[in-house]
């Protein structure tokens, strides 16, 4: 389990590199002016938000809990967190219409995310029941 996190944690940073670089790329492309210190502090925030949804990952485990659940709990833990990260850094103003827009932003974002896991796992079981009707269909001969 413990090897489970660092790995999901390690694959989060990773993603939070990720979106750093292309972060950092539209800086430059742009040319915009930013300190070493808010460029370290952004990175930072990416690396946590990161970690965060490596791990929170584990509650689409095996838990008993219905997709819905799952998915719910899921959905307003990464839209409270993201929120938290992004208002302290200073991604979002802390301003009404701003939180709102990068509330229906996140939505938007998570909902894309949300549609190709579930189209990928829909495939992933057409295909697995197709593999088992074939075996089963070869032990009946």
């Amino acid at each position: 389990m413990i090897m489970e996190a660092i790995k999901r944690s390690i694959t989060g940073i990773a993603f939070g590199g990720m979106i750093t670089f292309i972060a950092l790329t539209v800086v430059i492309i742009t040319d915009t002016e930013s300190s070493a210190t808010e460029i370290w502090s952004y990175m930072l925030c990416s690396f946590i938000i990161g970690i965060y949804f490596g791990l929170s990952s584990f509650i689409f485990g095996d838990n008993g809990w219905s997709i819905l659940k799952q998915t719910i709990l899921h959905f307003i833990l990464s839209i409270a967190f993201y929120l938290i990260i992004a208002l302290t850094a200073g991604w979002t103003p802390w301003e009404i219409p701003a939180i709102l827009l990068t509330s229906l932003i996140f939505l938007f974002i998570y909902a894309i995310f949300w549609t190709g896991y579930y189209l990928y796992y829909k495939k992933i079981e057409k295909s697995m029941n197709r593999n088992i009707q074939q075996r089963d269909g070869r032990q009946k001969l």
